[in-house]
């Protein structure tokens, strides 16, 4: 007996295997590429973090490389004090380095004093402290604003007179030329420089102090605050044995030593013409005012860290 159809449809076989791995190998592939970048990137930071561990090892190679350089100029300068100094060659760079100098150190830091009293008389007076007035403005200009401008002015006016004139005697061929003559350059032509800043600059940063507080006088009694008081007030702030002035005397001493190191040490290492006297005159400039500002952060730190 034949049977009948019955309409239905039968089941379809189920899916190949292949058919259903392949979500799975996308996925894998994916993660794989995933892997692939994260790969380069972690090789691109390392060669970042290389190069930069370079640069900085560099950095800091060239700069102990500059001070060895510096220093061993200054010790020669200093051993060549021992034969004497042409008294006519010192009291002309004294000249140039510190009367020239004295209305630019003065004007800057009879101003500065004259804003620092603006400020602090302004604020103080607020508060009823106007006595103290006097104080900061002496305490800020003896340890910190006549020294550190003092010797930026003669950075930027001294200093770089130094190497323009050294390097233009380099170029030219005029240090050879002392050198077959049996004179020593370092003598001849480091030692007065070196000796002008060292006496220059306490005398120079002197006069700026009184410069300085003068100017902090007059703006503090256009704010109320009688001149008695602000002479009191420093009298009160200032440690009676003048060891605050003598501790940023002590500050130009070492500005000084750097600003004739510095400028000349560039002076006689200048090459290349003109131009190079030009470079060697800003890279003097820029590294004296640096090393400045990092020297008086360590003589502020080792004198008045209490």
């Amino acid at each position: 007996m034949a049977t009948k159809p019955t309409g239905r449809k039968h089941p379809e076989p189920p899916a190949a295997d292949g058919a259903r791995d392949e979500p799975l190998s996308e996925i894998e592939s994916a993660v794989e590429a995933v892997e692939e970048v994260a790969g380069e990137v972690v090789e691109a930071f390392e060669e970042a973090g290389e190069l930069a561990a370079g640069a900085v090892r560099g950095t800091v190679v060239g700069v102990l490389a500059y001070l060895g350089e510096v220093g061993v100029l200054l010790g020669h300068a200093l051993r060549s004090l021992r034969r004497g100094v042409h008294v006519g060659d010192l009291v002309r760079q004294m000249a140039v380095v510190g009367v020239d100098s004295i209305p630019i150190a003065l004007l800057t830091t009879g101003f500065s004093g004259a804003v620092l009293s603006l400020y602090s008389a302004g604020t103080l007076s607020d508060y009823g402290a106007s006595n103290f007035v006097g104080g900061i403005v002496a305490l800020s200009i003896v340890r910190e604003t006549a020294p550190i401008l003092t010797g930026v002015v003669l950075a930027a006016r001294s200093g770089s007179a130094m190497t323009a004139e050294i390097g233009s005697m380099k170029v030219t061929e005029q240090i050879d030329a002392l050198r077959s003559m049996a004179i020593s350059p370092v003598e001849y032509l480091v030692v007065p420089r070196l000796l002008a800043c060292l006496i220059m600059l306490p005398v120079i940063c002197v006069l700026a102090d009184l410069v300085g507080l003068v100017g902090g006088a007059i703006v503090a009694a256009t704010q109320g605050v009688p001149n008695s008081t602000f002479v009191q007030s420093i009298r009160l702030f200032l440690q009676p044995s003048g060891s605050d002035i003598y501790q940023g005397l002590i500050k130009t001493v070492v500005f000084g030593t750097i600003i004739a190191t510095v400028g000349c040490r560039e002076g006689l290492e200048s090459e290349g013409g003109a131009t190079g006297v030009g470079q060697s005159t800003t890279r003097s400039v820029v590294i004296s005012i640096v090393l400045i500002f990092v020297a008086n952060f360590f003589l502020s730190f080792l004198m008045f860290d209490q």
